[in-house]
């Protein structure tokens, strides 16, 4: 199996480099468990642009590696990742303020990104810095690891967290087509007709996977009530960057009414 996969890279493949948005690591180890090197790297525009990669000789899949020679990285306030090199920018053209507001007194760019450094020197990647999310509670919930943990379930395709000064958590879910096909076929409806996307078995049946996937997190950070989304976040139509982060503002913008109505019966804070 392993040599046939291979084959399909033209057989005399050295080395696959990832970046631009995160790899799965049981993807990564699946690739590597089939001979295929590849290794997760990162970095930013802004530090020209790599900051660390992988070594094919000590490969952590589930971190973006270790700095490049020459590139100097710390966690600073907030589990935030700091860079500091030659690699990074003089500044924004004519923008003093954003400069400023990147990069410190001391060199020290601010990657905006949270992260861990491990013992050996691999950078971990946990989550955006400005991706917090306040309940009115007061707790904060960094939603991005709760949605790749969503994400991995075979039910879903792709997955957003509400709750921002929100009492509780809510999801916006696009569904996977072809599971919910599945699911429809069993029970004789029609996936043409709009309804089944507010089908409260479907519904429920998402729930019931969301909870599980999620139920190593506080108790706090549980998801109360969930939609389903038709439409996939793209590039194309503006949901999604060019690089597949999701635009969270337009997203909760475009399904602002959607949303509101999982908040129904309950005071939301100002």
């Amino acid at each position: 199996v392993a040599r046939r996969v291979r084959a399909q890279f033209g057989g005399r493949l050295r080395l696959v480099v990832c970046g631009g948005a995160p790899l799965s690591a049981p993807v990564a180890r699946i690739l590597i468990g089939l001979g295929i090197p590849i290794v997760q790297g990162y970095g930013l525009t802004e530090t020209a642009p790599v900051i660390s990669v992988n070594p094919l000789e000590d490969n952590l899949p589930e971190s973006v590696g270790r700095p490049l020679p020459g590139i100097e990285v710390r966690v600073g306030n907030h589990d935030e990742l700091l860079t500091r090199s030659p690699c990074v920018m003089l500044g924004y053209w004519n923008n003093p303020g954003a400069t400023a507001a990147l990069i410190d007194d001391d060199g020290w760019l601010h990657t905006g990104d949270k992260a861990s450094i491990s013992p050996n020197g691999h950078i971990l990647i946990t989550g955006r810095i400005k991706d917090i999310i306040v309940l009115s509670t007061g707790e904060k919930v960094p939603p991005v690891d709760m949605e790749a943990a969503i994400a991995r379930d075979e039910l879903v395709d792709q997955v957003l967290l509400v709750g921002e000064g929100r009492p509780y958590l809510t999801a916006l879910i696009v569904p996977n087509v072809d599971a919910v096909t599945r699911i429809a076929d069993v029970h004789g409806w029609s996936t043409a007709n709009d309804a089944i996307w507010q089908n409260e078995m479907i519904n429920g049946l998402f729930m019931h996977h969301v909870r599980r996937r999620t139920a190593d997190f506080p108790g706090y950070a549980r998801v109360r009530r969930l939609a389903l989304v038709k439409e996939p976040w793209t590039a194309e139509n503006g949901l999604a960057t060019p690089t597949l982060k999701l635009r969270r503002g337009t997203i909760v913008e475009r399904y602002q009414g959607m949303t509101d109505a999982m908040y129904e019966g309950h005071r939301v804070s100002a």
